[in-house]
């Protein structure tokens, strides 16, 4: 017998959910380095134009095509369209939930190695921890074990349960290292930094990088947020629930810079040191502090929560679809599918040292293994994906079938406020013409670039 679909118990429920879904790594590592590789405060700006005026607009159809069709992602684009070519996107977004869980959870695996590591003042290198098969291959499976523990629990006593507490969890674990590095010496320099605009440096590479990160932080058009809204009742406000997953998801962002950039400028070192600034150049600022294997571990700790939260959301993508169009029971395939997830997750396990052949590609460029999959499944499928989902939204579904299902719960969406202008024909252009078009720069940037 298949399983009971099930839904959010409540408004807040969705929200946790859907904030924990878009809250993860990307927050707390990738903003702060590229907002120091791209000028600072004036990055911020442009992060915050982006992700209100673009993604939250393309976050609307995403959630509203999910509760429409209280379907999966394969599910959602048959009952919208009759087409079998648009069926490729409902396979994307499941090798996309598959796929970035698996390297996603190999990072993931080493926060939680680093916790450890913080905990008892082990100084190894990075090097030398992410080369150890011994290591990051248990890491993996630990971390795979914790997310599956969550989902194959259902929604309500799963996903929700979890993350209704894990999201306040992260949120006082990150404020605790905000109060401390804002008592550091010299971190007025890092607040300056981080707060004052220099509109100077913003090139149009910048604003590309910007919008690149704001789709990225809010995991869209991989079917996360769609799969989590087929999950909301018929009488929520999409709109409301949609931007309060925002505000949540932008605070913690900001919440991190606040966080890392004085630390940074107290103890010397510099804000574009990039994706190495969490593993290789923090553990080092921790050891230079006060009680630094206590903060280190809280640090971690945070890191931890914030990426399974969204792997959450990755396994859920897959799971969602065998439960619905197979009818197969959620518990068995959770475990089913985290164990073909960990064996996918080994080449990028042992991608950093542990096998020569899979550290250095040379018809990639020398890339490893895991950088190839990062480039591939954050950088080229999910803003392709957001680009199908917008046509398919704005112009297959139409965006005045799209606007009718959001004003269930929400009766002003569709009455005018200014004229005849209403939140729905706003709606309906930004998702048709402006989200089309911002999100085939950041594609071709990523492709071309």
């Amino acid at each position: 017998m298949p399983d009971v679909r099930g839904n959010w118990s409540s408004r807040i429920g969705f929200v946790m959910a859907a904030s924990g879904s878009a809250v993860g790594l990307a927050n707390v590592w990738a903003f702060p380095f590229r907002t120091g590789q791209n000028g600072g405060a004036a990055f911020v700006i442009i992060y915050l134009v982006c992700t209100f005026t673009i993604c939250m607009p393309f976050m609307f159809g995403e959630i509203t095509l999910g509760r429409f069709s209280q379907k999966n992602a394969v599910g959602a684009i048959r009952a919208v369209s009759n087409s079998r070519a648009w069926m490729g996107l409902g396979v994307l977004c499941l090798g996309a939930g598959f796929f970035i869980l698996s390297f996603y959870s190999v990072v993931a695996g080493w926060t939680v190695g680093y916790f450890f590591k913080m905990l008892v003042g082990d100084r190894t290198s990075f090097q030398a921890f992410a080369s150890s098969p011994v290591l990051v291959v248990p890491l993996l499976a630990i971390f795979l074990a914790l997310t599956v523990a969550v989902v194959y629990r259902g929604v309500q006593h799963g996903i929700e349960r979890w993350t209704k507490l894990l999201m306040p969890v992260l949120l006082v674990l990150i404020l605790v290292l905000v109060v401390h590095g804002l008592t550091l010496p010299g971190a007025a320099r890092g607040l300056e930094f981080f707060l004052k605009p220099d509109f100077s440096k913003i090139t149009g590479k910048t604003v590309v990088i910007a919008m690149g990160q704001a789709f990225f932080s809010l995991s869209l058009g991989i079917g996360g947020l769609l799969t989590y809204g087929s999950y909301l009742s018929k009488k929520e406000n999409i709109v409301n629930a949609a931007v309060q997953v925002v505000a949540l998801d932008t605070v913690i962002a900001l919440l991190a810079g606040l966080m890392i950039f004085p630390a940074l400028f107290s103890f010397g070192q510099q804000p574009a040191e990039g994706p190495a600034l969490v593993f290789i150049i923090l553990p080092e600022i921790f050891a230079q502090m006060p009680i630094g294997n206590v903060l280190g571990a809280v640090f971690f700790l945070m890191l931890t929560i914030a990426g399974l939260t969204s792997t959450i959301s990755m396994l859920e993508i897959p799971v969602a679809y065998f439960v619905d169009e197979r009818g197969w029971q959620r518990k068995k395939i959770a475990w089913l599918l985290g164990a073909f997830v960990f064996v996918a997750g080994l080449p990028s396990a042992l991608s950093q040292g542990a096998v020569p052949g899979l550290s250095s590609l040379s018809f990639f460029g020398g890339k490893s293994f895991l950088e190839i999959m990062i480039f591939l499944w954050f950088d080229i499928f999910p803003p392709l994906g957001a680009l199908l989902f917008s046509i398919l939204i704005g112009w297959v579904w139409g965006a005045d079938k799209a606007a009718e299902e959001m004003s269930l719960g929400n009766p002003k969406f569709k009455q005018p406020f200014i004229g005849s202008l209403s939140q729905a024909k706003i709606w309906g252009f930004f998702i048709r013409y402006v989200c089309p078009a911002a999100i085939l720069v950041i594609w071709a940037n990523a492709v071309f670039g």
